[in-house]
């Protein structure tokens, strides 16, 4: 049974998901903090976190934050509607996914399973006989979830070595956003939905430049991105 925290100040939002996804197979913990939700994210007890933004002693930003410091744990954001902003902060400070509240609860779960379909996929066997990628100075290794570039290891979520490793088996062909957003998800992507473009970006930022001074992932615009091959 999968693990899961939620870090909410909604106490009867959190009684209402804890009857809800333990009917759907799923164990729910709650905390009501910034702080003590923190130091349950970071216990190693839990598979996934849901965080709110609005959080007492803590925001979820800062949890996150903080969070991202020590721990790969897939995160999804819980955030006001209408609020692009706090979306687009949530992914910057490295949230594997986000949903706007309110949400319906058949919404949620949806994002949850596709999370751990990805999970699932990682450790069903399948990495353990990938072949190991290498690009010039980057390699990628799906057995231990590692990525180097000039031999520095990457500190990636879950979703961007996601999005790296689908790039690095396609290098030097377009790949549409909508096969990145199943191999970082499991999900396709939403209308309107930022989250690959984020990861992308947050991407590009630890890659670096090339030693040509050029970006390791090209935008084609409107379609994709590109993993540049040499």
């Amino acid at each position: 049974m999968y693990q899961i925290l939620l870090i909410d100040d909604d106490f009867e939002l959190g009684e209402l998901l804890q009857e809800y996804l333990g009917m759907e197979g799923f164990e729910l913990t709650t905390r009501q903090d910034g702080e003590s939700g923190l130091q349950a994210a970071l216990s190693g007890d839990y598979d996934l976190v849901l965080l709110d933004v609005m959080l007492p002693k803590m925001n979820g930003f800062e949890v996150l934050k903080a969070v991202r410091q020590k721990s790969s744990i897939p995160v999804i954001m819980l955030t006001a509607r209408g609020e692009s902003v706090d979306r687009v902060l949530g992914l910057e400070h490295g949230a594997d996914d986000y949903i706007a509240k309110p949400y319906h609860h058949h919404e949620l779960l949806a994002r949850i399973r596709a999370l751990f379909r990805r999970i699932e996929l990682t450790n069903d066997g399948n990495e353990k006989t990938a072949s190991n990628y290498e690009v010039g100075d980057l390699k990628l290794d799906p057995s231990t979830r590692v990525a180097t570039c000039s031999d520095t290891e990457l500190a990636l979520t879950g979703a961007e070595f996601g999005v790296l490793q689908c790039l690095m088996e396609h290098v030097g062909e377009l790949v549409d956003k909508d096969t990145l957003s199943i191999a970082a998800l499991g999900r396709p992507l939403m209308a309107y939905d930022r989250s690959i473009d984020m990861h992308v970006s947050n991407l590009r930022k630890k890659l670096g430049k090339r030693d040509d001074d050029s970006d390791w992932i090209k935008t084609v615009r409107g379609r994709g991105y590109q993993l540049v091959s040499g």
